[in-house]
């Protein structure tokens, strides 16, 4: 009877990025050269998931991060994030970081994987509300 009450919910924290985390989001030349890689990768990490998924999200950076023409700084960032990215320490940029603490690696359920429909869902309400709000300010 109280499973479907709204206050039982698993939920995840709204997304955030912090770009690069503890590196630059590009070169001196270009500030945000890679910044869209380290979204992308801060997103699968923010839901988190398997060990496997973990690592596919390190490779797919690191291929990102290739694709600029920074071949050297993608191993570089592949390095950081499989040491600093584990679920184990208490960092806001940890894999899983949406979840509570000591979750680790395992696969998202189907509770979770609502939890972050939701979320989503909330996020492109709010970015459309800005929106609207932004173009009535004008």
């Amino acid at each position: 009877m109280l499973v479907g009450t709204p206050s039982l919910a698993v939920e995840i924290k709204p997304f955030t990025s912090d770009g690069c985390s503890a590196f630059p989001d590009g070169t001196i030349e270009q500030e945000e050269l890679w910044l869209e890689c380290c979204t992308a990768h801060d997103y699968a990490y923010w839901k988190g998931g398997t060990f496997k998924e973990r690592e596919a999200a390190d490779e797919a950076l690191q291929a990102c991060v290739e694709k600029t023409g920074e071949e050297e700084i993608a191993l570089l960032m592949l390095g950081g994030v499989r040491i600093g990215g584990t679920p184990y320490l208490p960092t806001d940029f940890r894999w899983g970081y949406g979840w509570p603490m000591w979750r680790g690696y395992k696969a998202l359920t189907d509770e979770e994987l609502l939890a972050i429909k939701r979320s989503e869902a909330a996020r492109e309400e709010q970015l459309n509300t800005e929106k609207t709000e932004n173009i009535d300010n004008q």
